[in-house]
């Protein structure tokens, strides 16, 4: 049951990647949205779900879980079904927002109630069998969304999940078991204020910055300016407070750091490249919706078939060794990016991805592990909303930090084209010069007159493709050093488990 509610929550996040396009396209096909609004439209769901997710752990861990993921499927369902009748890309935005609401109140009870079901020796076999359902979402959410784009409107992909919510919800009410902890913390509605908006600002400068092609003008360095010192204000906060939303304690042990840094890390790099890599699949190399859906499926096959074995090769070699074989394989897979136009073979382009899957199931289930672990039973909660906090900011920043880069790449070499092609109206080369989507789209306003412009915009977007892969490739293997540095290395046999804060059975553990 806790692999249906993950399975919903990934597959919706990897339906939308493959439907960004068509949401691109201008009416009656999409609604129009920018490359600025679709990154929003990603980071809406991203931002509320990681900056909720402190407090969702804690109301989890204080109410009972299995209340939370009642609640946080109910609101998702919900939220759902308005984002599937959108009828702009604001209303888009706020209601993904909602989606991340109901998010932030699933994902830590899911890992939590799983840590108290299972005895701490069968952990890594569980959670390996979790990561595993992640690759199994990502499987199924571009076909998914492929198969609605051939035969139904873009909302579709938002209006599958309300009865695979109405399910899940049915089932989870009469099979999941409920816990708490005994001794919950307060909740500090003061920190989690701080950092949603240092987070918001954050992004917002960021995707702005790439809209404008500059990090110098005022409305662009404002908001990164102000983001980061709220962020600052939102650290000091933490260490002072009795009742810290996020408490960095925690971050003194180097292994729990290191993990959580190759999470951020791996998912800063993998979102991003998910993001621009959809419009090179349908945009330049011509696929549909569902062959773009079916052209990443390598990805998904490895990490299911790898996650729920890494932990043969974490007992074999030792996490040290096994999470930097696989943040390796994730930049060598990234990296490739950097070689592909529209002239690569599939099969290049298929063993990129299965490199990049099979890199994540050597990532993902080790370090959950290694987090998990670190805090007592009881605690569960506070560690899984950690863990997918930095996770689901990595992406939030991967999106935006590398989208904001292909925005502003492309700008640069496209401008000139813009400015030489007859007939383009002066309003509309800014606008057009922001993604490759706008750019075509203005082409074909233009009619036969706009075709001098799609070889040009195709090639502009290569080059910023390529650069774009590379810094996602440099900052996964920053990732891969990290591990390499600070997590434990292979044990001797007969060393057992290292020691915990407390092995006893979480008190208030009740099965219903």
């Amino acid at each position: 049951m806790l692999m249906f509610t993950v399975l919903i929550m990934v597959l919706d996040h990897s339906v939308l990647n493959v439907a960004v396009k068509t949401i691109a396209s201008p009416a009656p096909v999409g609604i129009g949205a920018t490359q600025g609004e679709l990154e929003w439209a990603i980071n809406s769901y991203t931002l509320v779900f990681a900056a909720l997710l402190f407090t969702a752990g804690l109301i989890g861990d204080r109410a009972g879980r299995r209340k939370t993921l009642l609640f946080g499927m109910a609101v998702f369902g919900a939220g759902s079904a308005l984002a599937a009748f959108s009828g702009s890309s604001t209303e888009l935005i706020a209601y993904r927002a909602v989606m991340g609401l109901g998010a932030a109140f699933v994902m830590p009870a899911t890992l939590a109630v799983l840590m108290n079901v299972f005895e701490r020796d069968e952990q890594p076999k569980a959670i390996g069998i979790w990561a595993g359902g992640v690759g199994i979402a990502i499987a199924l959410g571009p076909l998914t969304g492929g198969l609605l784009l051939e035969h139904f409107w873009w909302g579709s992909i938002f209006l599958v999940n309300v009865p695979v919510v109405i399910v899940g919800f049915a089932a989870m009410a009469l099979l999941i078991p409920d816990s708490r902890d005994p001794d919950p913390g307060r909740i500090d509605p003061v920190g989690v204020l701080l950092s949603v908006v240092g987070l918001v600002l954050l992004v917002y400068g960021i995707i702005h910055g790439g809209e404008l092609a500059s990090l110098s003008d005022r409305s662009v360095l404002l908001p990164l300016v102000g983001g980061l010192a709220v962020l600052a204000v939102f650290v000091v906060y933490e260490h002072r407070v009795d009742h810290p939303a996020l408490d960095f304690s925690y971050f003194r042990n180097p292994a729990f750091s290191a993990a959580i840094t190759a999470t951020a890390l791996a998912f800063l790099s993998m979102m991003g490249v998910a993001f621009f890599s959809v419009f090179y699949l349908q945009s330049v190399l011509g696929h549909s919706p569902l062959q773009a859906g079916l052209l990443v499926l390598p990805l998904a096959v490895a990490q299911s078939l790898f996650a729920p074995r890494a932990r043969l090769a974490v007992a074999r070699f030792g996490a040290k060794a096994t999470c930097t074989a696989g943040m390796v394989m994730i930049a060598t897979g990234l990296a490739c990016f950097a070689f592909f136009d529209a002239s690569t073979p599939l099969w290049a382009l298929e063993l990129a991805f299965f490199v990049q899957g099979a890199g994540m199931g050597h990532v993902m289930s080790p370090v959950t592990v290694t987090v998990m672990q670190a805090l007592p039973r009881e605690k569960a909660g506070v560690a899984s909303a950690i863990n997918n906090t930095f996770r689901q900011i990595g992406g939030a920043l991967g999106v935006a930090v590398l989208g904001s880069l292909l925005s502003a790449a492309y700008r640069g070499g496209i401008e000139s084209t813009l400015e030489r092609a007859p007939g383009v109206p002066d309003e509309a080369r800014h606008a057009a010069g922001e993604s490759l989507e706008a750019t075509l789209a203005v082409a074909e306003r233009l009619g036969p007159a706009g075709q001098v412009l799609i070889a040009p915009a195709h090639e502009a977007f290569l080059v910023a493709m390529h650069l774009a892969a590379l810094c996602a490739a440099t900052v996964t293997l920053v990732g891969a050093v990290v591990v390499a540095t600070y997590l434990p290395g292979r044990r001797k046999p007969g060393t057992g488990s290292p020691p915990v804060p407390d092995e006893r059975p979480a008190a208030g553990v009740t099965r219903g």
